[in-house]
């Protein structure tokens, strides 16, 4: 009998070093879950957690140009980039991190290339009505970003670096410990680059001389970026307690240190030596939680600070090599934030939620320039203060397992001015089973106040402004299906449309300077598209796909501000009427092969939508392609990747005689120490 089992051993070891290798069939196990009250009726956009730490050079305005039907408005590379829902403007999107409202009261928009995406563990886009569930005043929709616990035992490190074109360096680093009942987590995102790229000015035009200094031919000359220098470092710090108990508290606290040059203009032929434009930013973000969870209630509240220090200068050479101050603007915002919310579920029909939050704002704004007026000199801004109040009730009920309809309604105060009641009611209901076919259909009013600027900017500021108001509409389908260990397809298409009265925009006013007027109708609508695919080509080969489409119009139903005024009836400036993006990803092992694309059609420049000189924009498409190889040795995970951004070289503007940069590329190496494991 020994002889037989010393006969077999080798045959047996060999076969379990073999499955080893190959790996072990198991059985799918298929789980079953019902859509969370919460989300009863809501248009939204998750974003994959994937995508988000996908390239730590990344910020949330990058993942949200390949990832969303949304239109993203970039100044440049490394410079102001905004967002709009269903043909809106930058400030009508509202943008939440933690619960806590990031959207500067000044300016009353969020630059979302100041986001590193490494630093968000959770984000979602509301849709239209949706938002109102999170935030007022989203009169396009709402950006919901987050960062969670991780579930970390012991001490952990993850360290990326990032050598890209322009000389450009990247820099990640995570450090984190957890046990039972702390999670601890220190996060360093640090970027720079001089940011001198080459690019074809085709504002301007070169002249080819013959012997005798006769023009025999023009060209477009190739330049570099001017003055696009940047440095930006960010540090999260978080730290979360579970008590084990059914509580949590938690603490998120996040410093932005940036400095940014502000690239010259490709209508601006002036030597670079001759002028310095730069803005900087010094911000913390901190935020305070706490969470009781119980098996039918939960209740929380929240805290939190915002401190900007954001100083702009800018000088120019008077003739003699000395740099003389033109702009010494120095902005200083302070908000301190509160809430509480509550969750009630009886039975398993109906959810009522509860929540009430504060900002107030101090707000300094000032061009310390002295300008001279008859011997005296004065100082042009504003130094404002501001409470806002928002208080919401919702009722969510699901008479039949098929069926759900929610209604919320908030209402939003301002200083001394307030809003009527905001309602959104919101209805979904399972039409088939097969499939998983949801139709879904929302309506909602809505106001939105103007910001500090809007009022009491000088010059220009109007403290006669209106705030905008509308109602919008929605309605769609959405479908998941799919074939057990083969594939799995899901998608949906949204009808949309507001009419938004008093919508406030900044026009040239005859005293040389703009200033903000409010227009009696706009009208946006349209349709929105995704899709999703997933397929297990083999064992080791899978194939991931997703799509979005959106076609906006919006426009100006306004009366005509003067005889000149032709913008009636047009598509309103920097608005796209069609957008689409798509991204590909196929992994093989430890292989992965990711594609980007995304495209937007033509955009004007003018309200009249004048097609002459540089009435409008052209469309361009964007593709960018990235492989990634892991590595996994005794002591550590690595990873290599490659990156090659704008793959076909094409020449594009977001933003009127805003340079951007061809073909470029990225190589980054990720370490993360096992340590003991």
């Amino acid at each position: 009998m020994l002889a037989v089992l010393l006969t077999l051993l080798p045959t047996a070891l060999h076969a379990q070093r073999d499955w080893s290798r190959q790996g072990i069939d198991i059985d799918e196990v298929t789980v079953m879950g019902k859509r969370p009250m919460k989300e009863i009726g809501l248009q939204q956009t998750k974003l994959d957690s994937a995508l988000l730490k996908e390239n730590i050079a990344l910020s949330i305005a990058d993942v949200l140009t390949f990832n969303s039907s949304i239109f993203v408005k970039s100044y440049g590379r490394a410079t102001l980039s905004t967002v709009a829902f269903r043909g809106t403007e930058a400030s009508h999107t509202q943008v939440t991190w933690n619960g806590m409202r990031l959207n500067n009261p000044m300016l009353g928009m969020v630059d979302f290339s100041m986001i590193p995406s490494y630093f968000i563990d959770d984000a979602s886009l509301l849709h239209g009505s949706s938002s109102i569930s999170e935030t007022g005043g989203g009169l396009g929709g709402a950006v919901k970003l987050a960062t969670k616990a991780t579930d970390t035992r012991g001490f952990n490190l993850q360290y990326i670096q990032g050598v890209g074109s322009f000389r450009t360096f990247d820099e990640f680093l995570r450090l984190s410990y957890g046990n039972d009942h702390w999670q601890l987590s220190t996060r360093v995102v640090y970027s720079s680059s001089p940011n001198d790229f080459r690019f074809v000015n085709r504002e301007k035009k070169e002249n080819i001389y013959d012997q005798d200094m006769n023009i025999v031919g023009q060209y477009y000359p190739t330049m570099r970026n001017r003055s696009g220098a940047y440095r930006d470092l960010h540090i999260l710090q978080e730290a979360y307690y579970n008590t084990g108990r059914g509580s949590r508290l938690g603490l998120s606290a996040w410093y932005i240190n940036s400095s940014r040059e502000l690239p010259r203009l490709t209508v601006d032929y002036g030597e670079e030596k001759a002028f310095e434009n730069i803005q900087r930013e010094q911000t913390f973000r901190g935020v305070v939680s706490w969470d009781l969870l119980r098996s039918n209630w939960k209740v929380g509240a929240r805290g939190g600070y915002t401190y900007t220090w954001s100083p702009y200068d800018y000088k120019r050479d008077v003739g003699n090599g000395h740099m003389a101050s033109m702009i010494r603007a120095r902005n200083r915002v302070s908000t301190i934030f509160g809430q509480m919310e509550g969750e009630y579920y009886i039975g398993k029909k109906w959810l009522f939620t509860a929540s009430l939050s504060a900002y107030q704002h101090f707000a300094y704004n000032r061009d310390k320039n002295i300008i001279t007026t008859a011997g005296e000199s004065s100082i042009v801004g504003y130094d404002k203060a501001r409470i806002e109040l928002s208080g919401a009730v919702s009722a969510k009920w699901k008479p039949h397992e098929r069926m759900g309809v929610a209604l919320t309604l908030r209402e939003d105060m301002f200083g001394r001015d307030h809003s009527p009641l905001i309602p959104a009611l919101l209805l979904d209901g399972v039409l088939s089973k097969h499939g998983n076919i949801t139709a879904k259909a929302s309506i909602s009013r809505n106001y939105r106040f103007p910001t500090l600027n809007d009022l009491y900017f000088l010059p220009g500021g109007n403290e006669n402004l209106r705030k905008e108001r509308g109602w919008s509409y929605d309605a769609g389908l959405e479908f998941s299906t799919g074939r057990k260990g083969l594939f799995s397809v899901s998608g949906s298409a949204t009808w949309f449309e507001s009419r938004i009265h008093d919508w406030i925009i900044w026009l040239p006013s005859p005293m040389g300077y703009y200033k903000p007027s409010n227009i009696e109708l706009v009208h946006s609508y349209g349709v929105e598209l995704k899709s999703d695919l997933q397929m297990q080509l083999s064992r080791d080969l899978h194939l991931n796909v997703s799509a979005t489409y959106s076609w906006t119009p919006s426009i100006d139903y306004g009366r005509n501000l003067s005889e000149a005024d032709r913008s009636y009836g047009k598509q309103l400036v920097y608005i796209p009427l069609h957008s689409a993006a798509a991204t590909a990803t196929l992994g093989w092992r430890k292989w992965s092969l990711l594609y980007k694309w995304c495209y937007y059609s033509e955009r004007y420049t003018m309200t009249s939508n004048d097609i002459m000189l540089t009435g409008t924009l052209p469309q361009y498409f964007m593709n960018n392609i990235t492989l990634e190889k892991g590595f996994s040795t005794r002591w550590a995970e690595l990873s290599l990747k490659g990156s090659v951004n704008n793959l076909f070289d094409e020449e594009y503007l977001s933003v009127l005689s805003r340079p951007m940069p061809g073909i470029n590329f990225e190589i980054f190496l990720g370490i993360t120490p096992k340590w003991g494991r």
